[in-house]
């Protein structure tokens, strides 16, 4: 099973906003996921993502959509996997 780090929409029309999530790569966007990673909302420009579970799924495998990446890197997330995977 492939796992990503992907968005999932919610919220309403015109209105967007998103979940950080792990889910299966065969499974549709909006679907059912493993994990809820963190939140994004695009209009206010905020984003909550619990760096914990996001460490954890990015060193068993998972793969981040490029969006995700990005937020990942702002937040200083993808720093620290890619200190953690030097170390070893």
């Amino acid at each position: 099973m492939a796992v990503k780090l992907r968005l999932t929409r919610m919220g309403a029309k015109k209105r967007p906003t998103y979940r950080i999530v792990a889910s299966d790569s065969r499974v549709k966007r909006d679907g059912k996921y493993l994990e809820l990673v963190g939140t994004y909302n695009p209009i206010s420009k905020e984003t909550k993502i619990n760096e914990e579970v996001a460490l954890k799924w990015l060193n068993t495998g998972a793969q981040p959509s490029d969006t995700v990446k990005n937020l990942f890197s702002k937040a200083g997330i993808m720093a620290k996997f890619a200190e953690s995977k030097q170390g070893k």
